[in-house]
Order: C-alpha cells, then structure tokens, then sequence
C-alpha cells in the first residue's frame, strides 16, 4: 500500500452520537510524508548537521561570543526542523498506529534523522569540558547569548555523568534499537489488542471505559476482560519492562548516577529532597485522602466491600447522560473566558483550526495528549473522546497545556520546553477553573455532592495514584538490579502499592496483579508520573493565592507559562509567594483535597 497524501482534515469531520468531533489537519507541519517541502526540510537537516560539525566541533571554547551566540542560532534552527519532521511523522502514526505504512514512515523517519543528528553528540559533550570563566565572559558582553543560559546550565547538570564522546556517539547511535524500538512495539501491542465485552469487540480505550459505567456488571465484565487479556500477553510486557529497566541500569552504572531516579529529577530541574518531600507527604496522607474517600463512596454504593471495577463507578446519584462536543467546549470556554479572555482566545484556534483530534477511532493511541510540536508552529491535542463528565476535564486539562505551550513558544526553540514538574501547572489549573466554575453554577445539593466527589477522585487519581505509580517504579528498578524479574514478581510490587494506596474498603480480584501493563508512562518515561502529583500540589497552592484575591494574579501566572523552560521553579513561584522546597508547601496542597472531602462528609450528615 503506497502512502497517500495527508488529507487537510475538515474540523467537523467525524460525526457520532456526541456531535461532530474535530480531527486533525496536520498540513500546517506538511501536506503529506512525500510532499516536496518534507523532502526539502530533510535534505537541508542531513546538510545542516554535517555542516555545524565541521564548522564547530572541537572549536567551541575557543570560539568568540559572536561566534557561540551563531552556533547556538544554527544548533536551535536545526532542532526546530528536525522537531518539525518528527512532530508531524509522531502524530500521523499516533492517528492510527496500527498502519504499517505511518509505522515503516515513523521508523525510517527515526533512523534517518539519529543518524542526521549523531555528529552533533559532541556539541553537550564540548560544552561540558568549557571553564565556568569563559562561559562567564560570553554571558557578560553578548545579552543575545546571555538569554540561552539557562541551556547551558542545564546541560552542565549532566557534567558528572557524561561519558566519552566516543560512547556517547554510539549511545546515540544504537537508540533507535534500544528503547524506542521497545517503546514501539508496546505502543503497538497495546493498540493492537482487542476485548470482548458482552459479545461486542472493543479497543483498550473502549474497554477501560467500561470500568466507570454506571452498570457494575458491565464494570466487572470490562476489568475481568483486562485481566484476561493482559495475563494472556503479561510474558510480552514484563519482557519490555525488564528490557528497558535493565538497559537504563547499564547506563545509569556507566554514568555513575546515584539512583535510577537521577536521570529524571536533572532532566526536570528538581532536587531529589523535594521529590522526596512530596513523595513522603502524599504516602503520610494516604488515610485522610484515599482511604477516607472510598470508605465514603463504599457507603454510597451499598457495598460491604469495593472491588477494583468500583474505583471509578459512577456515584448512585450520578446522572449517566453523555455530554455533547458542543457542550464541553462551551463548559471549558467559559471557564477560561471568566478567568481571562486572554485565556480563550488562545484556546479558541484549537476548536477552529484543526488543532484537535478527538474521537474514538480503530489503531488511534490510547488516552490523551498535547503536543507541543515546534516554536514556529502550533500544539496539537488528542483526545479520545467519549462523552463522560471527565473527558470535559481532560479536554480542560489537554487545552491547558496547549495554552501554556502556545505561551512558552515565544522563548524560542530550544527554551521554550518546560520541566515536566512544571509542565502540568496550566493543565491542571485549568481543569481547577472549570471544576470551580461547573460547582458554582450547580443547580442542586446531589449535584454539587456529585461534582465535589468527581474532582476528588480525579485529584486522588492525580495524587496518590500517580505517587503509588512511583513507588511502583522505584521498587521495579530497585529490583531489577537483582536480576530477571518474572511477571509474578512483577505483579507482586504492584499490588504491594495498591493495596497501602486505596486502603482497606478494597479487594483486588485475580488478574487485577497484571494492571501495571497498559500504563505508558512506565515504558516511554520511567519516574514521569511524579510530576502529575507535583503540578497538582503547585496548582492547588496557585490557586489559593488566586482565591485570595491577588490583583496582579492573571498577569503573573502568564508570565509563568511565558517563560517556558528559561526558569528553575523556586524563581517562577516566588512572586506568589511559594516555595516548593519547603516541606509544608505539599501540606497546603494536600489539605485542598481534605477539605473537599470534610465538605463531603459534612453533606453526609
């Protein structure tokens, strides 16, 4: 099958019962894989690579601060092409990544630019080995370079842990067959499976729908259903697991680095204590947040004791009705809108212009995401759309980081990415905006119950679930070092965090020890899920400052999402007056959840 041209979506262009849903038009990147402008833009990226190797490797420390400030203008211009390609490649294969042909272009679109970019290995490596005094004499008499700092800083982070060029070159070389190769094939696995609910043949996103269905039958079937599947194909994922915690031990013992988590706190400028801060508040706050909550929901439901499918059931006063396209933008527009106008427009392009696929779709990946692409260009965000009151908040939470990034691309290429501790704060603000706003507008006591327990168990989903996801991830890596682990071992460590998470009103059925299967972020990020717990922590600390009636809020909190990665987050909080390296600043993020849940209990009596 040969590839045809990527065609320039309408935005209304996927109809079912929840409206017309938009689909991508990814032609802002490129018509189509073998449209000319793609085949320039790689030609020009093979050329442009060899070229700043042989202009500057070697070179760079004795090089004028003119002359760095023109390398690093040639090094961004260089990632901002190669980050266009592989943007538009990632997210035509993410539509439908069960397509051999969008999987053969993602490959070779992989291969060809690791290869493009293996002569630039040198340039973090030289950069490494520079005086502090001449990178001082650059800084203090060129402000264009001065203004690139903060990527210096960042690269330094890893001066302790660099290897040699040579083995840095091959590390770089082989990564194509390493990790992103183990990442694919659980990409494509997982998108690749089907379960069978009721006679009727579903995906995985379909399926783990099922487990917030108001029927509990329906709820048992889907989890009994994952359990099934997944133990079928637990050897292939604890193979992965295995593979990739073992490949990342290898490289971590090469580097010297102290911890399997170091690799993840440098690259989100963060100290470990603080981490560990918030890891050891969260775990000491288990009882008054978790286990508090589903002892309450257990009473609502009727139960003696909850079942893993009950997590996430719906409330018996929950109405089951499906909410429109229509409907959920208008929720989330308005709560932006009331925020700041400025808020809304920007979030207005992404319903116009195609920025924004979101139905349910054969081969599409699983769950959510925003993309932030490339500076010059635009995010992009999916969604998996089904209706459900908390769809209307990932379309929140996916269009808060489309805000942010659209906000951040202003520093440029190679400063506009932001921390993952950090990226998840407009997001989850978002979200915090139009739950406010839907509470504030309930028509009845059941409703406001209804909406109050909905975004605590997003928050607990959010928090402790995301910090039990860590703790998982420590004792896997921690593990692993020890040798092959099996997938009863494996499934051993999971239930190990699930059980001191969700607290005693649960039982975990046989097969719910195969869970850890299907999360991505094990695979594709080991320790990312920290930084969800984290930007919930921050936000719910932002946002009572907001609540407090700073009249400058608005202006400071843009400024923040502006300044992208260019700013470490002790310096992008200070004007609130926080700090997140002080311990008690995770007790005043943490109580927010507990007082929704004493305004919980209190509507029980």
């Amino acid at each position: 099958m040969q590839f045809t041209p990527q065609p320039v979506f309408d935005t209304n262009a996927t109809s079912s019962e929840f409206g017309d849903l938009p689909e991508w038009d990814l032609s802002d990147l490129y018509a189509s894989p073998d449209a000319p402008e793609f085949k320039r833009d790689m030609d020009w990226l093979e050329k442009a690579c060899a070229d700043f190797a042989r202009d500057f490797e070697g070179k760079l420390a004795e090089l004028s601060a003119d002359e760095m400030l023109d390398c690093v203008l040639r090094y961004e211009k260089i990632d901002m092409v190669a980050g266009r390609i592989m943007s538009f490649i990632g997210l035509r294969y993410y539509q439908n990544t069960t397509d051999a042909d969008r999987a053969k272009a993602m490959s070779d679109a992989q291969d060809k630019i690791t290869g493009f970019t293996t002569p630039l290995v040198f340039f973090s490596l030289e950069v490494n080995r520079i005086d502090d005094a001449v990178l001082d004499g650059w800084f203090g008499t060129n402000a264009d370079l001065a203004r690139y700092k903060p990527i210096f800083d960042r690269l330094r982070l890893m001066r302790p842990y660099q290897l040699s060029d040579e083995l840095e070159k091959f590390l770089h070389d082989q990564s194509t067959v390493g990790a992103a190769a183990w990442n694919r094939l659980f990409d494509e696995t997982v998108a690749g499976l089907t379960f069978t609910v009721d006679g009727e043949e579903k995906s995985l996103e379909a399926t783990l729908d099922g487990l917030s269905d108001q029927n509990r039958d329906k709820r048992e079937a889907s989890a009994r259903e994952v359990a099934r599947v997944f133990g079928e194909n637990v050897k292939l994922f604890a193979r992965v697991h295995n593979t990739l915690a073992k490949e990342k031990e290898i490289e971590d013992r090469w580097r010297g680095m102290p911890t399997p988590q170091t690799g993840r706190h440098l690259s989100n400028q963060v100290e470990p204590e603080v981490v560990e801060a918030l890891r050891n508040a969260v775990v000491e706050a288990y009882p008054k947040l978790s286990h508090r909550y589903y002892e309450l929901k257990r009473g609502w439901l009727g139960l003696d004791v909850m079942e893993v499918w009950d997590r996430n059931a719906p409330l018996p006063m929950e109405s089951d009705r499906k909410i429109g396209w229509d409907e959920a933008k208008e929720t989330v527009m308005s709560a932006y809108g009331a925020f700041d106008p400025e808020m809304a427009r920007l979030a207005e392009p992404f319903f116009e212009k195609g920025w924004i696929d979101a139905g349910v779709k054969p081969g599409k990946a699983p769950g959510a995401f925003a993309h932030p692409t490339v500076a010059d260009a635009h995010p992009y965000v999916m969604l998996n759309y089904l209706g459900k009151p908390r769809d209307v908040m990932t379309l929140a939470h996916e269009l808060g980081h489309g805000v942010h990034q659209r906000l951040a691309a202003g520093q440029g290429e190679l400063l506009s990415s932001t921390p993952l501790t950090l990226a998840e704060t407009a997001s989850v603000f978002g979200e915090m905006l139009t739950f406010r706003r839907l509470l504030a507008g309930a028509p009845s006591e059941a409703e406001k119950k209804v909406l109050l327990a909905n975004k605590v168990e997003d928050m607990i989903n959010t928090v402790v679930r995301q910090i039990a996801f860590y703790d998982f991830e420590c004792k896997l890596h921690d593990a692993r070092r020890a040798g092959e682990l099996t997938p009863d071992d494996i499934g051993a460590l999971w239930m190990s965090v699930q059980g001191e998470s969700l607290g005693p009103a649960f039982r975990f059925m046989d097969g719910y020890e195969s869970f850890w299967a299907y999360i991505p972020h094990f695979v594709h990020s080991p320790f990312y899920v920290y930084a969800y717990a984290f930007g919930d922590g921050l936000v719910n600390a932002l946002y009572a400052v907001y609540e407090e009636g700073d009249a400058d809020f608005q202006s400071k909190y843009f400024d923040m999402l502006k300044a992208g990665g260019s700013k470490h987050h002790k310096e992008l909080l200070a004007p609130f007056g926080l700090d997140a390296s002080d311990p008690k600043f995770w007790d005043k993020g943490l109580s927010m959840i507990s007082g929704f849940i004493d305004e919980l209990e209190a509507m029980e009596g």
